[in-house]
């Protein structure tokens, strides 16, 4: 079979069905294959996934593939010091999915699995860790960097789990493509260089510096190839030896001991805080989208719930094209997502600290009654949350969303109809800086809100002892009315994932975008008071219009990282479509 390597680059695009790309080799179309696919956010990992399906693995397998080679050529947005929401497809049988019409034998339902491998707090941590000594909050940068930030890592134990139950080629054969690629050293890329650059004022790390930046301070250029052998060891040590050594072996102490004697802002993990950590396997969160099946994470992720109630609202109301009628597409889609936001920053946090009320929020009749206050022709002068339960006594406070960018998502599909969709973040760009064993360790717990009370009342979403801090990410699959998988996508991008994905999925479902279009859309947001436009795409021509409307508008860079696969069926079997984010460097390969 051929290879088939998409890499567009947006140059202009009018919101419309029809847009105008440019690529390498003319207009730039969705990747196409028939056997299996990869699209993920750097080309080192693409192919090291895509190596991986055709030695006959599974796409659990090629998904912890791709996160060891993301780890290394990626470092700013995720890593095996991170954490990460994956949700699997599990087609059972051995037959190539290739070789039918349809995603499952008859009489052999599929199984979907949401693992969420969150990171957890300390058992120290307090509701009021990130408040400095006058009771006010840190700013994001002083509270984000040290190791006080840095929240028990569990992307390592999560594809260990998935492994054991979807797996089909042994774990260290896994981890040969990073081991490789991390001796023999990668080439620093544009995008990882310019976020080294920005970064470089609140580089303080010693470790972190000395890896990534020269004597002279300066940032490795574009091209300089990057070698990192403790990396290397440290996959070895994990190949051999299995999630263990990061939890209970000697990796684990040298994680305490970075995390506990940091010059910076010290934290309080512990041994018994990495060796107590445990994944989340779930049935995912799953709501009707007009004649469609939307699966998502579950909480401590926000992203299935606001995902979905974005759609739920949005079904009271008959999407127009885009090319005929742009203002109104995105009111819509905006005024949905603005009331999704007040119900997230009030009532979503970690469900085993706080009763949230999800089946209540996801109630049809409530996101009906949510709908019914959009009115097409003019924008809410205010959003507020709703009443999902009538006798719901809720004694929380809302709480401020953090907004950090940095995260990557992937997409797998293989050759038995098996696929991954997962979102992987370290928190903010390059995470908190520690390294440990060549990786990154996160800075997750900055998710937290940092106000712990607001008016007499706790904020749902407050720092306490092993508690998962609320994400946004949204590692999303989508089935028809005959129960086939017909997509999956998800994003990095802090709390607007949640408004690119509702986006990409408005856009295959409603607007008949081809995958790599509606990845490439420019973007339209809305959280609280603005619109957002993305800067220097034509859908700027629309802010007249929107603030006519009553919206405060504003444009800026929305760097999504949008990574999806269509799924169409024929009688011959299937063609699967990979779509990969232009804003990014990521390539989507297919047999």
């Amino acid at each position: 079979m051929t290879v088939s390597i998409h890499r567009a680059k947006l140059l202009v695009c009018s919101f419309a069905a029809t847009c105008v790309w440019l690529a390498a080799a003319g207009a730039a179309e969705p990747v196409r294959a028939t056997e299996q696919m990869v699209v993920a956010a750097n080309p080192h990992a693409s192919e090291a996934g895509i190596a991986i399906l055709r030695a006959g693995g599974s796409a659990v397998d090629a998904a912890i593939a791709v996160q060891l080679v993301l780890s290394l050529v990626e470092p700013q947005s995720s890593g095996i010091g991170g954490g990460a929401f994956m949700l699997v497809y599990d087609v059972p049988g051995d037959r190539p999915v290739s070789a039918r019409g349809s995603s499952a034998p008859a009489g052999e339902p599929a199984r979907i699995v949401a693992y969420a491998g969150r990171e957890t707090a300390p058992a120290a941590a307090t509701p009021g860790m990130f408040l400095d000594a006058n009771g006010r909050e840190l700013s994001f940068l002083d509270a984000a960097f040290g190791g006080q930030a840095v929240g028990v890592p569990g992307a390592m134990r999560m594809l260990e789990r998935a492994h054991r139950e979807h797996g089909r080629l042994p774990w260290p054969e896994l981890f040969e493509p990073a081991i490789e690629l991390a001796e023999r050293g990668f080439e620093v890329s544009p995008r990882l260089y310019f976020l080294l650059d920005r970064f470089r004022r609140v580089a303080r790390d010693e470790q972190f510096r000395a890896y990534f930046y020269d004597e002279d301070g300066e940032p490795r250029e574009t091209g300089y190839r990057l070698v990192n052998t403790e990396y290397a060891e440290t996959l070895r040590t994990l190949a051999a030896q299995g999630a263990d050594a990061m939890y209970t072996g000697e990796l684990a102490d040298r994680i305490v001991a970075a995390v506990t004697n940091d010059t910076i802002r010290p934290g309080r993990m512990t041994r018994e805080d990495l060796a107590g950590y445990e994944t989340q396997a779930t049935a995912p969160l799953c709501s009707p989208y007009r004649q469609w099946r939307v699966c998502g994470p579950r909480l401590p992720s926000s992203g299935g719930i606001a995902v979905q109630q974005i759609l739920g609202m949005l079904e009271a109301f008959d999407l127009p094209a885009p090319g005929a009628d742009p203002v109104t597409s995105i009111h819509l889609v905006a005024e949905a997502s603005r009331l999704a936001f007040a119900d997230r920053n009030l009532y979503l946090a970690d469900p085993d600290f706080v009763d949230v009320p999800v089946a209540a929020l996801m109630n049809r009749e409530y996101l009906q009654s949510r709908a019914a206050l959009i009115d097409p022709g003019r924008a809410l002068r205010q959003v507020s949350p709703g009443a999902p339960r009538p006798d719901l006594a809720w004694n929380f406070a809302p709480g401020a969303p953090t907004d950090v960018m940095s995260t990557s998502h992937f997409s797998i599909v293989d050759r038995w109809g098996d696929a991954v969709s997962m979102t992987t973040t370290v928190q903010g760009a390059f995470g908190s800086q520690l390294m440990v064993g060549g990786f990154i360790l996160n800075n997750q717990l900055t998710d937290f809100s940092f106000v712990p009370e607001v008016d007499g009342l706790p904020v749902a979403n407050r720092p306490e002892p092993g508690k998962r801090p609320l994400s946004s990410m949204s590692p999303t699959l989508v089935f028809d009315a005959d129960d086939r998988l017909r997509l999956l996508v998800g994003s990095p991008g802090g709390t607007r994932i949640i408004n690119y994905v509702a986006q990409a999925i408005v856009g295959v479902l409603d607007w008949e975008l081809n995958i790599q279009d509606a990845v490439a859309a420019p973007h339209f947001l809305a959280q609280d008071r603005s619109i957002e436009l993305e800067q220097d795409t034509a859908i700027l021509d629309h802010a007249g219009q929107l603030r006519a409307l009553g919206h405060s508008v504003v444009s800026r860079t929305l760097n999504s990282g949008l990574h999806g696969i269509a799924i169409e069926y024929t009688d011959d079997g299937r063609v699967l479509s990979g779509g990969a984010d232009p804003r990014r460097e990521g390539v989507a390969l297919g047999d």
